[in-house]
């Protein structure tokens, strides 16, 4: 599971137990979703700003916030938030193709130019010593709405701090989808 062992549920607070046991009957109890419940307010915490990115009313549809945060994960290298959102992904509809293109997002036909342009800002917000350029500024204000941007944003650094823990621990994939996370951090916002 990780380097770090998660306690027994038993040993935890009746809350958390209780959160745990709820997520357990949704099939939603992941070595991930362990760890963080050691730290039962950042785990409560965690849980409010995932439904808050990944919510029915977002701006944004579910299959882009599903292949931003695919991208992102692979990215910091998160191996378990590859799987686990690629499965999110495949899902949502999106296409195993697109999947295995998504590192190559920039050159490949498969992805519209409003979803290149978000996953051109996950990459840019992502990779170290990256900035958001002009030009992707402005594709993303021909593209979507101030809102969705935010939104956009927000999702980003999510998925950045949930991949960079989940990395930081070692999580292991769990085997819900075929994508790899080994992709190289250089190439910019072409992967």
């Amino acid at each position: 599971m990780s380097w770090i062992e998660a306690p027994p549920d038993r040993a935890r607070p009746w809350h958390v137990r209780l959160l745990l046991a709820f997520l357990a009957r949704r099939g939603r109890l992941s070595g991930s979703v362990r760890l963080w419940a050691r730290s039962p307010r950042a785990f409560l915490a965690f849980l409010r700003l995932f439904r808050a990115v990944d919510r029915d009313g977002s701006p944004l549809p579910p299959a882009l916030r599903a292949l931003v945060m695919v991208r992102v994960s692979q990215l910091n290298h998160c191996a378990f938030c590859v799987d686990l959102n690629g499965s999110r992904a495949l899902e949502r509809g999106v296409a195993p193709g697109r999947l295995d293109a998504l590192a190559h997002h920039a050159a490949s036909p498969l992805f519209d130019a409003r979803e290149k342009a978000a996953l051109a800002f996950a990459d840019a917000v992502t990779l170290p010593g990256s900035a958001v350029p002009p030009e992707l500024r402005r594709a993303l204000l021909a593209a979507f709405t101030g809102d969705a941007i935010v939104e956009l944003s927000a999702l980003v650094a999510f998925q950045n701090m949930s991949s960079k823990f989940n990395a930081a621990l070692d999580v292991e994939p769990e085997g819900r989808c075929r994508i790899h996370a080994g992709q190289p951090r250089a190439g910019g916002a072409g992967g």
